[in-house]
């Protein structure tokens, strides 16, 4: 069989699944923050097209190294896929290969966890080259442990010193196709990120700004609002992959003139227990949020759980070592709040802070003014001599600062420029390696 058969679950259009969840309680976890994992557990699972027929959360001291939920727990449940006619059955954390395999001969149905889930979801979502390469090398980074579960039914045909060739298992051909296909996707990122950087060669000197958050906090409707991008706006969690990039509408009459053009960048929305297999492959996508020079980190304030997604967020911006950029916290929806107390502590809480409503445009510009307020904060005026045998030269300046005037003496042209200090920096930088003829 194929091997790329064996990935997850193709990604084709189809029924929907009957899906039980399971959740598992330990010591130091409320219920509480278990019955909320296990609900957005459910919009996952709605969104990879299951209908949850069942949840079960099971309080263990620790986790049942053969079957997770222990063996008492895992025949219930099984009985419960017998009667209710289950096809897949999702556990709420990630199990280990062998517990996946244990737990799929026992049930005799799919079994997945947090983790495949999520990844399955991306396979259905992506829709550029990279979203799909990436997507890819994640699933198979997840699979390749899993491989000696999926290929029970295959036996050794031979084996030892000299029978290496035709009788070499299935499961390490297998293997070794998984491992040959990440090395080549691998490759494939790599140049799609020196691609990538070619492109981030063209805005250098413009102020970039990415939007980050927890999935379906609002950063594409916000997107949109701002930028009129038109990007896909759905109540699902993941409902975009792939990273978008649009300027800053300018409705001021040149409010933002002193720092030209300002980029927004959408990214991938994080979520709790996200597979580090996925973070990992999605670096170079997020790239652009390590190219920002401020983070706009957009919260829906009307999930009840909205300050953990706060903590989970800053979670993974640490391990994207993006933990030290100055973060602008969003608050959205603030038109379905009816806690004055709550805003007050908030603005002061997480500042600095804005409250808005993305889906109804309001106090939009008290944000756009703040995020000015950023890009502005260290201009500087300077004066720069260039060679004018060198109009290429003259030509970055003018895509990295606004140029005031300009005079022409002998054969050099003087400028005078205002810029941002980081860009100003760089412009100063890169004039020293190209000298004044004597």
């Amino acid at each position: 069989m194929p091997i790329k058969q064996k990935i997850l679950h193709e990604t084709a259009t189809r029924a929907r699944e009957r899906a039980v969840l399971v959740g598992l309680s330990l010591p130091g976890h409320t219920r509480q923050a278990s019955e909320s994992s296990l609900e957005e557990l459910a919009q996952l699972a709605d969104t990879a097209g299951a209908d949850v027929i069942e949840t079960v959360l099971h309080a263990r001291p620790k986790i049942d190294p053969a079957y997770f939920i222990g063996q008492g727990k895992a025949d219930f449940i099984a009985a419960l896929v017998t009667q209710q006619d289950i096809d897949v059955v999702i556990f709420d954390d990630d199990l280990s290969p062998g517990q996946a395999a244990n737990l799929e001969r026992l049930f005799d149905t799919k079994v997945l966890d947090r983790s495949g889930l999520i990844l399955d979801i991306f396979a259905r979502r992506a829709r550029t080259r990279e979203a799909r390469t990436q997507v890819e090398l994640a699933q198979l980074e997840y699979l390749l442990p899993r491989l000696a579960g999926q290929w029970t039914h295959f036996t050794r045909h031979a084996g030892g010193i000299g029978l290496r060739g035709p009788g070499e298992t299935q499961l390490e051909t297998d293997r070794r196709i998984v491992r040959q296909r990440i090395a080549h996707l691998t490759k494939e990122l790599q140049k799609i990120e020196r691609q990538r950087a070619v492109r981030r060669q063209h805005r250098e000197g413009v102020f970039k700004v990415a939007l980050v958050g927890y999935t379906n906090a609002g950063k594409s409707t916000l997107l949109n609002a701002l930028t009129e991008a038109q990007v896909l706006v759905e109540n699902r969690l993941f409902a975009t992959l792939d990273p978008t990039v649009r300027a800053l509408r300018n409705e001021s009459n040149g409010f933002h003139k002193d720092v030209g053009e300002i980029l927004l960048i959408d990214t991938v929305g994080f979520i709790r227990k996200l597979p580090h297999d996925l973070v990992a492959s999605f670096k170079s996508t997020l790239e652009e949020a390590c190219e920002a020079e401020l983070l706009l980190h957009v919260i829906d304030v009307t999930h009840p759980d909205f300050e953990q997604h706060i903590k989970t967020v800053r979670e993974v911006l640490n391990e994207l070592e993006l933990g030290e950029y100055p973060v602008l916290h969003v608050f959205n929806k603030v038109d379905a709040l009816h806690e004055p107390g709550l805003i007050t502590r908030l603005r002061n809480e997480y500042a600095p802070a804005v409250m808005i409503s993305a889906e109804r445009k309001m106090f939009l510009h008290e944000l756009q003014e703040r995020i000015v307020e950023f890009a502005t904060a260290n201009v500087v005026e300077f004066e720069a001599e260039l060679p004018i045998a060198e109009p290429a030269l003259l030509a970055r300046i003018h895509r990295m600062a606004n140029v005031l005037e300009r005079r022409f003496e002998d054969d050099r042209v003087i400028v005078k420029l205002r810029a941002r200090q980081p860009e100003a920096d760089q412009i100063r930088h890169f004039l020293n390696f190209h000298p004044l003829p004597a």
